[in-house]
């Protein structure tokens, strides 16, 4: 196989390594707040954070991830930023998602490099999971897994289609969308690696016993 042949190099990520909540930040524009938020989800179990917030500007963005790169390192969590590489390049962050309309993976590869974790959004669909992983994703995402407060619009993922991708992928898989202690085991069951979580997480009265709530359903279902 030539060069122009070849697969493009990239981290391979065990999913036994990647099991458990997957921790996705609200939109919070108090700084100290969101910190507080994030380290009682670690303290509760939280295997990965991912900063999303959609409304803050680039400077709030680089305040907010700097701190949350310093808890994250404090807990050995990996730190994940949504959709913004020049913000994951900058401060230095673990990796990043992509979405849709964001920068593309070959090219968010290249200038991550071969040792930062690259997610990508795939919605309903395990054409663009299987495509993702051949251009360099380390681990997909599908969802709405159940209807979504944070995108109500969102297309629904159906239990079908983690259970297909978990026979056909190589890589972890991370179920989001309207997730809850809940309804969390049956995407777990039907095969996710993961559950990306946010208003079930960070608006419970209790945010860490919210993350051990979530963290117990994979410990359930590995006995």
């Amino acid at each position: 196989m030539n060069r122009a042949q070849a697969k493009p190099e990239h981290r391979v990520v065990s999913q036994a390594g990647f099991r458990g909540l997957y921790a996705v930040t609200p939109d919070e524009p108090d700084t100290g707040l969101l910190v507080r938020k994030v380290r009682k989800a670690l303290a509760g179990g939280a295997r990965i954070l991912q900063y999303r917030n959609k409304s803050a500007n680039a400077a709030l963005r680089r305040e907010q991830g700097a701190a949350l790169l310093a808890l994250c390192r404090e807990a050995r969590v990996p730190l994940v930023i949504n959709d913004d590489l020049d913000l994951a390049r900058a401060i230095g962050a673990d990796g990043l998602h992509l979405g849709r309309e964001d920068t593309s993976i070959a090219a968010a590869r290249a200038q991550l490099g071969k040792d930062r974790l690259l997610g990508v959004s795939c919605y309903d669909r395990l054409e663009l999971a299987l495509a993702a992983r051949e251009a360099g994703a380390d681990y997909v995402a599908f969802g709405s897994a159940f209807p979504s407060t944070t995108k109500p619009e969102a297309t629904r993922a159906p239990l079908s289609l983690y259970r297909e991708a978990s026979a056909r992928l190589d890589s972890p898989i991370v179920a989001i969308g309207g997730i809850t202690t809940e309804n969390a085991h049956a995407v777990i069951e039907a095969g996710a690696d993961a559950v990306a979580v946010i208003s079930a997480l960070f608006d419970a009265p209790d945010i860490e016993a919210a993350a051990r709530s979530f963290s117990r359903l994979f410990d359930e279902k590995n006995s």
